[in-house]
């Protein structure tokens, strides 16, 4: 099983959902917990991934050595979501 941990921009991301829509990233990123690289999931950059929610987009890295997860980004998808992608972990 991998440690997660959130950035602090993906934590203040957390406030932008709805309810319907905060539950169900808040379950994908605790299932990714058993399963980093689960279906549907697509390798950005090196150790760099995004899943989709809905209109959603958890952008986050996983660290084999460590057995860590560390999300970066929780944002809905617009042609700014994925720009700077070094600078969140």
């Amino acid at each position: 099983m991998y440690q997660l941990e959130l950035t602090s921009q993906a934590q203040r991301q957390l406030y932008k959902p709805s309810v319907a829509d905060l539950r169900r990233i808040v379950a994908t990123i605790q299932q990714l917990r058993n399963n980093p690289r689960p279906s549907g999931v697509k390798k950005l950059r090196g150790p760099i991934y995004r899943i989709r929610v809905g209109d959603w987009r958890i952008v986050y890295a996983v660290f084999e050595r460590d057995n860590l997860i560390v999300v970066g980004k929780i944002a809905r998808r617009s042609k700014d979501t994925y720009k700077r992608m070094r600078e969140l972990l």
